[in-house]
């Protein structure tokens, strides 16, 4: 098929990649514009900018698609379909309309939960035992058109955002795979998705990653999982910011939330239901990640100290 790709970070390349080696027709890749990164600022271009250079495609970087100029580009265009696999930006209606079998979106859980621009993050912060991806008929809400396929991805105890967001690329490129020739067939099923069963998931903050001791030892990991390796759990201690980049559960102890009890090489936190997280890597403010037993060795931890503080 003639097919406009619209993805921007590393998760979209999986997918882009695995359409072109199914020999579908690439007529145009539409990506975010190249941004400043580093303590340089160099500006930098998007994973799938890069991707589409090694096979010679036509790259777009609009600022916003609601341009008519770049609405009759893409008309232009004429694609058949348009594959949307995290692009950054909503497609307007004038978009929506433009390809003759519709846009077609990846997105990483299982609608209807878990709609919006941080889904996998959310997931493991909340809990999730499992996880997925959709392929669906865009619409103008967001994440709201009628669903194609799905796949169920399981979640470990102790995965990260980050591990969790490979499995998922790799499980989401099989999906678009599968679903396109199904759509140029005709037979791309349409399941309308229950509002009633839909949750949000909106973009990470800064705020979203402080960690409160007071809450479970489960909610605690949680939290420092869904936010690895980016952009990172924190909590204050000795006045400074600290990231927690790794943790596991650990046992009981008799302390305040936040209270640390430190040995010659492991440094268990209480948490409110009484059980401790056992934290195994660390970043202080202005340093470099690193094991929790060499952070140790140049700080000395007394006893009844509490992060959070």
């Amino acid at each position: 098929m003639r097919i406009v790709f619209m993805g921007t970070p590393d998760f979209a390349v999986e997918t882009f990649k695995r359409i072109v080696a199914d020999g579908h027709e690439i007529c145009g890749v539409f990506t975010q514009p190249d941004k400043p990164q580093g303590r340089k600022m160099r500006l930098t271009p998007p994973p799938v900018k890069l991707a589409a250079e090694e096979i010679e495609a036509t790259v777009f970087q609009p600022v916003t698609l609601k341009d008519p100029a770049v609405q009759h580009t893409i008309f232009k265009l004429a694609p058949q379909v348009i594959m949307v696999v995290a692009y950054g930006q909503i497609l307007p209606e004038a978009v929506l309309n433009i390809p003759a079998l519709g846009c077609i979106n990846l997105h990483a859980s299982l609608l209807p939960r878990y709609r919006g621009a941080a889904p996998i993050q959310w997931a493991v912060i909340n809990g999730e035992l499992e996880t997925g991806v959709t392929t669906m008929h865009m619409a103008k809400g967001l994440d709201t058109g009628d669903m194609i396929l799905k796949r169920t991805v399981p979640i470990g105890e102790n995965e990260t955002y980050g591990e969790l967001h490979d499995k998922l690329m790799r499980v989401g490129a099989r999906l678009v795979s599968e679903t396109l020739p199904l759509l140029e067939s005709g037979n791309a099923p349409r399941e309308a998705q229950d509002d009633a069963l839909s949750s949000y998931a909106p973009r990470i903050t800064r705020e979203t990653g402080l960690l409160d001791f007071a809450e479970p030892a489960r909610a605690v990991h949680n939290l420092v999982r869904g936010l690895s390796p980016a952009p990172g759990a924190y909590t204050v201690f000795h006045g400074k910011a600290l990231k927690i980049w790794e943790t596991q559960l650990a046992g009981a102890r008799d302390g305040h939330p936040g209270e640390v009890f430190a040995g010659e090489k492991t440094l268990d936190v209480c948490c409110g239901d009484g059980r401790c997280v056992r934290v195994l890597q660390v970043q202080e403010q202005g340093g470099k990640r690193m094991d929790t037993a060499l952070y140790l060795r140049g700080h000395r931890l007394l006893p009844g100290e509490r992060m959070g503080a």
